[in-house]
């Protein structure tokens, strides 16, 4: 079978994707917008990565036009590439851009991939905005979503059915692994986010601080592992609760090292203002490790409330400070959910199971098209 994606090269969601499609056999023309080459691809066989550059212009009379111009060429660019690759579909991730690429491309069947900022945000979006959105989610043959809740907003735009092909992860990298525990080493909250304001982190580091002062005899430690916008301001807020000792940005991880830190956390949590799908929770999960999360559509359909770990309030400190206590005091608490949770990735998650859901969906779209 062969696929014309259009995504974006640099996400690491592309890029397992491509892997996993390309590891089975399929061929893969990859368009992807601002892009330059990327080594991830070359050692891939039957990928094929090709991309585009917007040309910028900063003077705003002018922006407009230039933009609408831009589309155009792509879409050509687009068009030539079904002349070329003669791909038996096409599958398009993100609706605002890539989306509009495979509808203006009039190519079909066309599978459409909803990734949460792209659909999430009714109250926001301008009216045009959500009669675009519509429009596109009519022209296409198959709307995905990674989860529920994404797919339930994305329900607000149209009444077709919306498959769910969750982004699991690797159930044999993502394991427990207890030689990297130690029971007379600091007890360890950690998270793995962007440093960005939607994530929360500052409600983590003032949970934080609330554990540690209820806690005076107890050696606690944050590991923050992510890099962002928000890293200055963040470390300020550290500097000010007096948590330099304690707490330790770790800076960006390879995808593939991150086993080894939900391994040696006690805990991890994260506190996401929005999340339409939680991958982090997911990878900690399958570790072994228990969760503390915020009540964001994401987070409460992947944890299992109770059993899994524990689901806070939004922007509530005092509360995920509780949630994280109970893991102190109650050390059994960490094995019991822990081991709840990998049981849970198992059976939902396996992203080799992910794939086998998302390949039937392509064979079943294709004897639909016969």
């Amino acid at each position: 079978m062969k696929i014309l994606m259009l995504s974006n090269a640099a996400s690491i969601h592309t890029k397992r994707w491509v892997k996993s499609l390309s590891e089975r056999g399929y061929d893969i023309c990859l368009f992807s917008l601002n892009t330059d080459d990327d080594p991830f691809y070359s050692p891939l066989k039957n990928v094929k990565l090709v991309h585009y550059h917007y040309r910028y212009v900063t003077d705003s009379f002018f922006h407009a036009l230039m933009q609408r111009m831009e589309f155009f060429s792509v879409v050509k660019q687009v068009k030539q590439l079904v002349k070329s690759f003669q791909p038996d579909l096409m599958h398009a991730h993100y609706v605002v851009d890539y989306g509009s690429l495979g509808v203006a491309s009039g190519f079909h069947p066309l599978v459409l991939s909803v990734w949460g900022s792209d659909v999430y945000g009714e109250k926001t979006l301008s009216r045009l905005s959500q009669l675009s959105l519509k429009y596109k989610l009519r022209r296409t043959d198959c709307i995905l979503s990674t989860s529920a809740a994404m797919a339930r907003e994305t329900a607000k735009y149209t009444s077709k059915e919306i498959l769910i092909t969750p982004f699991g992860v690797d159930v044999h990298r993502f394991a427990p692994n207890v030689s990297e525990r130690n029971e007379q080493e600091p007890f360890v909250v950690g998270t793995v986010k962007s440093l960005e304001p939607i994530y929360g982190i500052d409600t983590l580091i003032n949970a934080f601080k609330i554990t540690v002062d209820n806690n005076p005899e107890v050696p606690l430690v944050l590991q923050i592992v992510g890099v962002g916008s928000q890293k200055a301001a963040l470390e300020q807020l550290v500097s000010d609760l007096d948590l330099r000792d304690r707490v330790t940005f770790v800076g960006k991880v390879p995808n593939e090292e991150l086993p080894t830190y939900y391994n040696r956390f006690d805990v991890a949590v994260n506190l996401s203002l929005k999340e339409s799908f939680g991958v982090v929770a997911v990878e900690a999960m399958a570790c072994g490790c228990p969760v503390v999360a915020s009540d964001a559509d994401g987070f409460k359909e992947v944890i299992e409330g109770g059993k899994t770990g524990f689901i806070v309030p939004k922007q509530n400190p005092k509360a995920a400070s509780e949630a994280i206590q109970r893991f102190i005091d109650h050390r059994s608490l960490r094995s019991e959910m822990g081991a709840n949770g990998r049981q849970r990735a198992l059976s939902l998650y396996d992203w080799e199971k992910n794939v086998d859901t998302m390949t039937a969906i392509y064979s079943k779209l294709l004897q639909n098209a016969q």
